[in-house]
Order: structure tokens, then C-alpha cells, then sequence
């Protein structure tokens, strides 16, 4: 037998203590709810296709503005809906204000909706709300009349006043009602909520959920959606997956019935009980995008569906252009999106840190040499880049955001943004000097570095003028192997010719600088041509590392060709080693 696992000693390396918080005047959640647990198929489920997206900002997001919109913000954000690529939406709760009922009526009488698109409506379980809905849809070709009503026991007990068997009666009354107003127009669907379905007896929701599948004698080619809300969250994911679960197993009619979710956010896992909820046999989720909605909000589209993308499921809508949903979902709910929102914040594909800036630039520079390899282009090559678990270019961000600098950044990001805004490669070697140079500036400021600052700074290290000063120079072949150069050096308020020789240009350039005092070994180099599209000094750059009388710098130098670039980054280096 095997001896139980002994507890860590926890007080020995954390030594917490309790808390003066109440918790006592909680219950957990197997205390309010009992959930049938048998064999459990969802930790083991893969997701592998998108569930069937219902976006309720018009109606659930849009009660939880402080200024609810008005018909223009919601018509700008229901055409972003159908140009997104969402075919069942949530337009509005027509009982409730002359503003929802109107707009639903602007787009019956504007022909605003798509052949291919389906409005939901929203109602109580009250006959004349429900008159009131039918009402705002008439002429509709289709649409899906959402019923709801509290179900579980605090709300019955506290809210209702009514029992099990009133509120089943309650509900049958308004879906039969529902069903005569409906008649035969095949257009019509039905759909119902037993709101607080997470605290609610899950017998109870069965009870529920079947009367009203039969009721409405739902069909596979015209079946009813039973949608089971997390209306406030009590409990970890997995609870709710078992809830889901159990009536996924035990709905009658499974083949007529679509089973939805709509989770909120309370304990901060609305994404997650959403995932787990669809891997449990859920086949549609409601929410919102950005995950607006009361309280801490409805689950969030915009995060579940690029989940989706990120492990090669087509989400089924498209959000190629996050910026401009974004910007379109601002406007209209006047609430900003968190710069560190998954995927759509400002700041979500930005890397300050040195160590995420160098394998981001390193990442991405493979990533480039792959697509070439495999003669693909890049936005088509698989995507396996560190930081970044989607191409940032895929929701339309360009790169020229994912990596900024401040004092917390190193030399890869440094590097990486100087290559990409000003076409200079620095050699790995002079990355970490250089890096110093912007740590120095960025630590004095407290600021982020932008691309044409951190230029900016490197022409101040490297490029301006120093205490020696070449005036005039040439270079010529005396022999094979054999190199002249011929110069002018300032030095100070002192100025001379100098000449050296070597089996270079180069090498003759440091012979002559010997002559003038000092001792000069190139001990690494390098050198490239600008890219042209960049707005440059020169043609070309180039970068040398030189122990100058004992002291070793960098230099670098731009100029119209290599050679001149070469001689001026020698003495570049030559400068910064003896000021």
C-alpha cells in the first residue's frame, strides 16, 4: 500500500499566514450545486473545428454601457459583425427600450441583414414582453427568439418566489405562447436559457430543457438551441465542463438540439470555461468582442477564436485587420481595449526585454530563411517563431511594433531595430557596446527609444567627428601585395601629412596612423551595402573593433564605397579609444 505523500514544509521556504479576510461566509461550490460526475470524455477531446460564433454585443455587451448605444453605433457595429464573417447575431433586447425595439425595426425596414445572416431577439418569460418582441421582428425571413428565465434556488427562493414546478409552469406557458405567434414560419427558431444554469440542479435544467425541445417539437432541420449560462462564475473551468458535459449525455432529441454556452468572467475564466465547455460536447458560444459585459464581462470572441488560429483551426471569421475592429468596437461601446489584450492590444506583439527582443529578431530571421528554403513567401511558411505565437502580419500589425526599447532592452532588439528602419547590420560582436550606449541614454530619460532615435544615437557614438580628423587621403597599389596610403591628419590643433604601407588599403591606412602616435590592430570587421529603400548617409557601411594604444573600441563609419566606409570606421574606433 502506498503511504501517503507527507505535505511540503510549507512555513520552512514561504512562510505564509492566515489572512484577517472572512472567507468563512462563502460556500464552495459543491456546496450549492451537485454535479454529476461519471466517466469524463472532455479532458481528453481535442478542439478541431470553430463552434458556432454568436456575438451579443448589441444586446448582453450593449446593457452594460453606461451609455448604451444608439442606432448609428449599433448599425456601425452589426456591420462589422457581418463583414467579420458572424452569421447569428444578437441584435437587441426589443422589449426592454424604444431603443433596442427600434433599431431591430431599422434593420427590418432597411434590409440591413444578409441573406445569409440570422438576428436574435431577446424576451422575458412574460406574454406581453413577448408580444412586444414578436412584434419589433415581423418581416424578418428569420430569425431566433431567445426565452430566458432564472432558474436556479437563491434565485427562485429570493428573486421569483416561485418553486421548481411554478417556474416549469411559467416557462411552458411562455413557449407555448411563443410557438402560436410563430405558427408555421419555417423562418423562426427558437431558443432558451435557464439563466444561472451553473448553480441551477442539473435534473432540473434536463426537466426544463426537454419539456421544451418536445413543446416546440424541435426537429434536425429545425432544432432549438438550450443555451447554458455561467451567468456568474463560482467555480473552476472543469466544473463547468462537467455541467456541460452531463447534459450533453443526457438531452433528449441531441440530434435537434444546439447546444450553447455562455460563460462570463467573474473569476477572471471566462475563456477557459468556454474552451472546456466546447471540448465537453458544446457546439455554440455567445459572447462578445474584447469580452464586454457586466460585471467583469462576457467571454471574450476575440481571444477564442485567435486561440483557434493559433493551433491551425480555421476560427471562421475574420479578423485580418484587428486594428480596425478595434478601433470600430471602441467607438461604439466608448470603452478602450486594454493595451495587453490577447492578440488585439497596443503593447500584445511588443517585446521590451532584451532576452524576448533577441530571440524575436533571431526568430525571425530564420523564419525568413526557412520560407526562402522551402520557396515559399513568408506570410505562407509555417509560423514557429519565439514570443510570437501568431505572425503578428496575420491580424494585419506590421513588424515595425514588435520589438521597442527602453532601458530594459538588450542588444537584439537594439539590433534588430536599427537593421530593420535604417539598413544596419551591426556585427554580433558590437552589439553589446552599442546596446550600453542606449541603456546610458534610455536609463537618463526613463523613456522608450524610438527607431529614429536610437539612429540618432548611434551617429553620435560612431559617426560624428572626434579629435583626429582626416582631411585628405588616397590609396594606391604600389606592387602586387603592396599598398600605399597618403594622408592629411588633424590631430588637435595640429595638423600633418602621414603616409603608411601594407598588403592592404587597410592595413596601410593603420602604418600611417603609427607614423602619427598611434599604435592601431584591426582585431575584427565587417562591412555591408545600405539597403537603398532606407534613407541613408551612404552606400555603404562598414564596422571595425581596433585596440587603440592599448584600448579597445568599436568605430563604424557610412560613406559612397567600401573603402572609404572602411577607412573611416577604423577611424571611428581610433576616436571613441582615446577620448
Amino acid at each position: 500500500m502506498k503511504a501517503p505523500a507527507r505535505p511540503a514544509p510549507q512555513t520552512l521556504w514561504n512562510p505564509q499566514r492566515p489572512s484577517p479576510m472572512p472567507h468563512h461566509r462563502y460556500r464552495p461550490f459543491h456546496e450549492r450545486v451537485q454535479v454529476p460526475v461519471a466517466d469524463r470524455d472532455w479532458p481528453t477531446a481535442r478542439i478541431e473545428r470553430a463552434p458556432l460564433w454568436v456575438p451579443v454585443d448589441l444586446r448582453d455587451g450593449n446593457q452594460a454601457l453606461a451609455e448604451p448605444m444608439d442606432t448609428p453605433r449599433k448599425r456601425r457595429f452589426f456591420d462589422l459583425l457581418t463583414g467579420m464573417g458572424f452569421k447569428e447575431i444578437e441584435v437587441g433586447y426589443p422589449s426592454a427600450s424604444r431603443t433596442d425595439f427600434d433599431f431591430v425595426r431599422h434593420l427590418v425596414t432597411g434590409g440591413a441583414v444578409p441573406d445569409d445572416v440570422t438576428p436574435v431577439v431577446f424576451t422575458p418569460a412574460r406574454r406581453e414582453l413577448i408580444d412586444r418582441t414578436f412584434e419589433a421582428v415581423e418581416g424578418l425571413p428569420r430569425a431566433v427568439v431567445h426565452l430566458y428565465i432564472a432558474t436556479s434556488p437563491v434565485w427562485r427562493d429570493v428573486v421569483l418566489g416561485r418553486d421548481r414546478g411554478e417556474v416549469w409552469r411559467t416557462v411552458r406557458e411562455a413557449a407555448t405562447h411563443m410557438a402560436r405567434l410563430a405558427g408555421d414560419a419555417p423562418g423562426i427558431r427558437f431558443q432558451f436559457s435557464p439563466e444561472t444554469f451553473n448553480l441551477t440542479e442539473p435534473d432540473f435544467v434536463l426537466e426544463l430543457c426537454d419539456g421544451l425541445t418536445e413543446l416546440w417539437d424541435a426537429s434536425p432541420d429545425r432544432p432549438v438551441t438550450h443555451n447554458l449560462p455561467a451567468t456568474v462564475e463560482i467555480a473552476t473551468p472543469n466544473v463547468y465542463a462537467d455541467q456541460i458535459e452531463y447534459l450533453h449525455r443526457n438531452l433528449a432529441r441531441r440530434d435537434s438540439v444546439i447546444l450553447s454556452v455562455h460563460p462570463h468572467n467573474d473569476r477572471g475564466t471566462g475563456v477557459a470555461c468556454a474552451e472546456l465547455a466546447v471540448l465537453a460536447g458544446a457546439q455554440r458560444v455567445e459572447g462578445c468582442l474584447f469580452g464586454n459585459g457586466e460585471r467583469t464581462g462576457n467571454v471574450d470572441l476575440v481571444t477564442l477564436a485567435l486561440n483557434l488560429f493559433a493551433q491551425g483551426v480555421d476560427p471562421m471569421v475574420d479578423f485580418g485587420d484587428i486594428d480596425a475592429v478595434r478601433e470600430t468596437v471602441e467607438h461604439c461601446n466608448r470603452l478602450p481595449v486594454h493595451p495587453r489584450h490577447p492578440y488585439a492590444g497596443e503593447l500584445v506583439h511588443t517585446a521590451f526585454s532584451g532576452t524576448h527582443q533577441d530571440a524575436i529578431s533571431k526568430g525571425l530571421t530564420h523564419h525568413a530563411e526557412r520560407a526562402a528554403a522551402l520557396g515559399l513567401a513568408p506570410g505562407q511558411a509555417p509560423w514557429e517563431v519565439p514570443y510570437l505565437p501568431i505572425d503578428p502580419a496575420d491580424v494585419g500589425r506590421s513588424y515595425e511594433a514588435v520589438i521597442r526599447v527602453n532601458s530594459q532592452s538588450g542588444k537584439g532588439g537594439v539590433a534588430y531595430l536599427l537593421r530593420t528602419h535604417h539598413g544596419l547590420d551591426l556585427p554580433g560582436r558590437m552589439r553589446p557596446d552599442f546596446s550600453r550606449v542606449v541603456q546610458e541614454a534610455t536609463d537618463g530619460s526613463g523613456r522608450e527609444a524610438t527607431p529614429k532615435e536610437l539612429y540618432e544615437l548611434f551617429r553620435a557614438a560612431y559617426l560624428a567627428e572626434g579629435e583626429v580628423q582626416l582631411h585628405a587621403w588616397s590609396a594606391h597599389r604600389e606592387a602586387p601585395g603592396v599598398h600605399r596610403f597618403v594622408c592629411t591628419l588633424q590631430i588637435g590643433d595640429r595638423t600633418g601629412d602621414h603616409e603608411g604601407t601594407g598588403n592592404g588599403p587597410l592595413t596601410a591606412f593603420v602604418d600611417a596612423l603609427a607614423g602619427a602616435g598611434f599604435t592601431v590592430d584591426v582585431l575584427d570587421f565587417a562591412e555591408h551595402d545600405h539597403e537603398h529603400e532606407h534613407p541613408v548617409a551612404g552606400d555603404s557601411v562598414a564596422y571595425a573593433e581596433c585596440r587603440v594604444n592599448g584600448t579597445t573600441a568599436w568605430g563604424a563609419a557610412e560613406d559612397s564605397t567600401a573603402l572609404a566606409a572602411s577607412v573611416r570606421a577604423v577611424l571611428s574606433a581610433v576616436n571613441r579609444a582615446v577620448r
